[in-house]
């Protein structure tokens, strides 16, 4: 099986520099052209399986890179963006000091709960629920597209990250990291950017 793994086009909110977490952005223009752009290069690749996240901006996204319409789209709760909490909708450079070493470097500063940011081993725990039941599945091709967080984690699995997530570096808006899913074994076989 070879699963696609993207993350969302731009959204205003990305090119402000804002926190989205959850919150339900729709993609600009510029996001709709990326993945746009993004399904003219996998023209060729015809996908069993579409999966996004249940925001509206992976699932457009989903959409227009697949041509699958967006209401058979899977849509699964489990590749959602992690909650950033009292930080949703705050600037990157605003954000608390605690919150902002955490997103930047989680493998050393510690998760602010008491904001209700979502930490790494609860991203861990439902992407491992996801992959695992994904992998059972006898698909050539799958589509998923979620989140710049949420990737990190799916990387870490896929690439057998001791730490569960591959952090850096960030991925691109469109950014497709294609990986080859043999026996329960992956390996990244291209980073289409």
């Amino acid at each position: 099986m070879k699963i696609y793994v993207t993350r969302h086009g731009q959204t205003d909110y990305n090119a402000a520099k804002l926190m989205q977490g959850q919150i339900d952005i729709p993609l600009n223009e510029k996001g709709k052209s990326q993945a746009r752009a993004v399904g003219e290069k996998l023209a060729g690749v015809k996908f069993d399986k579409v999966f996004a996240s249940t925001l509206g901006r992976a699932v457009t996204t989903a959409s227009l890179i697949s041509g699958v319409p967006e209401d058979e789209v899977v849509k699964d709760e489990r590749i959602i963006e992690a909650a950033f909490g009292d930080f949703e909708g705050v600037g990157y450079f605003k954000v608390s000091i605690p919150m902002f070493l955490y997103w930047g470097f989680p493998e050393i500063f510690p998760c602010p709960k008491k904001n209700g940011v979502e930490d790494i081993p609860s991203m861990v725990s439902r992407i491992n629920s996801f992959l695992s039941e994904l992998e059972k599945q006898n698909y050539e091709n799958v589509l998923l597209v979620c989140h710049g967080g949420i990737i990190r984690v799916i990387r870490g699995y896929l690439e057998d990250s001791k730490k569960g997530f591959i952090w850096r570096p960030r991925p691109k808006n469109c950014e497709v990291f294609v990986y080859e899913s043999v026996d329960g074994k992956h390996k990244l076989v291209e980073d289409i950017k």
